[in-house]
């Protein structure tokens, strides 16, 4: 029954999705090159709230539950768990303020409404994953960069997300550069619960009736931790809270 309700709930929820994908494509044009960074992020942030909203369509909804506080004016590294695309959009606007980029595979980068746009102006990174060779400066270019700005990005150690909420086994090379590059960062892990069940029978229909949680754990000083100690600590944090 729960499944032929959403086919109409579904479609109206993606209705939305690309109107709001097609509407705020040019907004973060003006805003990026008439206004700078600043109105680019304003607008990013918006059409953030705007898409996570969109849950409602399929009675669904997010939140954010902070464990810890986080200092701001400092760069960090949120490390996550990675179940579907919403995990993407609610770090978006859940952690709006500590200006959060990511590092995505190369094929977003093009075609997309607003999400290309956002990804190649916004401050993000682009990899191929066929060619692991390339991904080692576009780590170093984004620890960088939240090092120099005092930003912050996202990194799913998994390399691809869980189809069922169950995690996959962190890889630790990528945080690993992020670390050496970045080194007066915290390290902050973040547990995504139910992201999954959003496109639990694929693409169509979604899922409905979700309550998707996002859970800040307590930040890990880089300075002063042995890089496996504080990753084995990240991977505990994030995993020892996620329900499947």
């Amino acid at each position: 029954m729960q499944k032929i309700i959403s086919y109409p709930l579904s479609v109206l929820a993606y209705v939305l999705f690309f109107l709001v994908l097609c509407i705020f494509h040019p907004v973060q044009y003006v805003c990026f090159n008439l206004f700078g960074y600043k109105a680019h992020k304003k607008s990013v942030d918006v059409l953030n709230y705007c898409l996570l909203r969109i849950l409602w369509a399929t009675f669904s909804t997010a939140k954010i539950e902070m464990k810890a506080e986080l200092p701001e004016g400092k760069p960090l590294i949120f490390v996550a768990n990675h179940q579907g695309l919403y995990d993407i959009i609610g770090m978006g606007w859940f952690l709006r303020k500590y200006h959060p980029k990511y590092v995505s595979k190369v094929e977003l980068g093009k075609g997309i409404p607003s999400v290309s746009y956002n990804l190649n102006h916004g401050g993000s990174v682009l990899i191929d994953r066929k060619d692991p060779k390339q991904a080692l400066p576009a780590l170093k270019k984004m620890a960088e960069y939240i090092e120099a700005n005092n930003r912050s990005t996202v990194i799913f150690p998994e390399g691809t997300r869980s189809k069922n909420g169950k995690p996959r086994s962190f890889a630790s090379n990528g945080l690993k550069i992020l670390c050496k590059y970045a080194p007066n960062a915290l390290v902050v892990p973040v547990s995504i619960n139910d992201s999954w069940k959003v496109f639990r029978y694929g693409n169509f229909p979604l899922g409905v009736g979700n309550h998707l949680t996002f859970t800040v754990h307590a930040p890990i000083e880089i300075k002063g931790t042995d890089f496996n100690t504080l990753f084995e600590q990240a991977e505990n944090a994030v995993v020892g809270d996620i329900r499947y």
